[in-house]
């Protein structure tokens, strides 16, 4: 499938040109021609024999972005000054910074912020250490962990290489959320190394967001944490995806009219990801699912299930999912299904094998940033179709649900985000679609749409407190 162009291969190209009639549009054409889509073009000097410019060009691929920049130098008329990659530029000195919440102006705002003001404010948390949510940042911060050993589709790449991806993770949370989070990014694999890092940690956040953590480690490592602290614990590349998943699913089945309980459900993708769709989808009354992964269908009478070698997730799904023990491929499987949740890699399946699902079947084709499969070919035979692309119609993105969630248990300092939890915050994305706009392009509101983080949060304070797990009785729960 041919990759479209997109902001993450975008360039500034500075040019100077010969200032004659229809120069600019040679460029222009030469961008056109070789598959770039500009921007903008911005005039940076006006002389009488020449002009200097600066145009912004998308590129669908590094490739891509050298055949762009041999085509403009070979224009007549053209010398190319200056090539800048605006991802790359967006990254200098990293995208985070500390910021005052007081201005210290004065001898008096100096008493009062350090020595000698600050010692009578250390006493009062010494003294109930519960304060330290209304006298430190830990009331609105979350600590973002990672190994670097499962950094998005790139893998294991170390704790350094992974620091722009938590780096970006803070920025959301703040943007979507204004939760203050910190990227934490360790130089251990170690389970036992990490939990008790973490837990050194913990006293100056609120909440810890696990990110980018290989599997199984990642379900020993966030289990023992959820038990041992005392603050949220979330990993939001298993649950932030299956909350986000289960959202689109209630508005496709609010739209069709269908109910979860009488739905079949073909999944592929058996890491950490797919144990915790299964997981929220069961609990939300999906009856029967089978998952498969590159050697088909997981099931209790597979080999390596009975001789004990499967991993953990696997181990998971074979004896929580598929009672049948359908066997086969996952276009096998297909045969009868209502919905296809893909969690792996591009060309799991044809458009074609999409035929052998139910009417008007619903396919959440979620890799990144190719698909299990083409959406413009599986266009004929699905109802609804999802991705986790943005560009694309219903994005299943993350950042959906973790920013709300962490808003909410903040909010109402929340022990831990529980299962109901979860489902709270799947239900409150999905009910920020309203009647009149839920249509088979718009099952899932968009990531800027400012009414999901509160809508999440508020659904997810209000199960905290129902349940009994906020923390306090004076915390407050936020309206959305």
């Amino acid at each position: 499938m041919a990759v479209r162009p997109s902001a993450q291969f975008s360039l500034t190209l500075r040019v100077e040109l010969d200032r004659r009639p229809g120069q600019l549009g040679m460029v222009a054409s030469a961008i056109g021609h070789a598959g770039g889509s500009i921007g903008s073009i911005d005039s940076i000097e006006l002389g009488e024999l020449k002009a200097v410019r600066e145009i912004t060009v998308m590129c669908s691929d590094q490739e891509h972005s050298e055949a762009i920049i041999s085509a403009v130098e070979q224009v007549d008329g053209c010398s190319l000054l200056e090539v800048t990659d605006r991802t790359f530029e967006l990254h200098r000195g990293g995208k985070l910074h500390t910021g005052l919440k007081a201005a210290i102006k004065t001898r008096d705002d100096l008493s009062m912020a350090y020595t000698p003001g600050v010692g009578r404010v250390c006493m009062a948390i010494h003294d109930e250490p519960e304060k330290a949510f209304e006298y430190t940042i830990k009331s609105n911060t979350v600590a973002v962990v990672s190994d670097g050993s499962a950094v998005l589709g790139l893998g294991d790449i170390g704790p350094e290489a992974a620091m722009p991806v938590m780096e970006g993770k803070a920025m959301l949370f703040k943007e979507f959320a204004d939760v203050d989070a910190f990227p934490i990014c360790l130089d251990t694999k170690d389970p036992d190394e990490i939990v008790q890092a973490v837990k050194l940690l913990a006293p100056t956040f609120g909440g810890i967001n696990l990110e980018d953590i290989s599997s199984p480690r990642c379900f020993e490592i966030e289990n023992r944490l959820v038990e041992e602290l005392d603050i949220p614990v979330f990993h939001d590349d298993q649950h932030g995806t299956a909350i986000v998943v289960l959202a689109a699913l209630l508005n496709s089945c609010r739209l069709t009219g269908r109910k979860l309980e009488e739905l079949n459900v073909v999944m592929v993708g058996a890491g950490a990801a797919g144990v915790a769709v299964a997981k929220i989808l069961i609990a939300s009354g999906v009856q029967t699912i089978v998952a498969c992964d590159r050697h088909g269908a997981i099931h209790s009478g597979r080999p390596e299930y009975e001789d004990g070698s499967m991993n953990v997730p696997k181990t998971w799904l074979a004896e929580n999912t598929n009672s049948e023990r359908r066997s086969g491929s996952p276009v096998d499987v297909l045969e009868g299904a209502d919905l296809f949740v893909g969690l792996s890699g591009p060309g799991i399946i044809e458009a074609s094998d999409l035929s052998r699902m139910n009417p008007d079947p619903f396919v959440f084709a979620m890799a990144n940033p190719n698909p299990e499969v083409s959406p413009e070919e599986a266009e004929r035979y699905v109802r609804v179709m999802a991705t986790g692309r943005s560009d694309y119609p219903n994005q299943i993105n993350n950042v959906l649900a973790f920013p709300g969630i962490f808003r909410g248990a903040l909010d109402v300092r929340a022990r831990r985000i529980t299962e109901e939890m979860k489902l709270a915050a799947a239900h409150g994305i999905a009910d920020v679609v309203t009647d009149d706009e839920l249509a088979e392009d718009y099952i899932i509101p968009s990531v800027f749409n400012g009414y999901v983080s509160s809508c999440v949060a508020s659904a997810v304070a209000r199960e905290a407190e129902r349940s009994g797990t906020a923390r306090s009785p004076e915390a407050r729960v936020p309206t959305s």
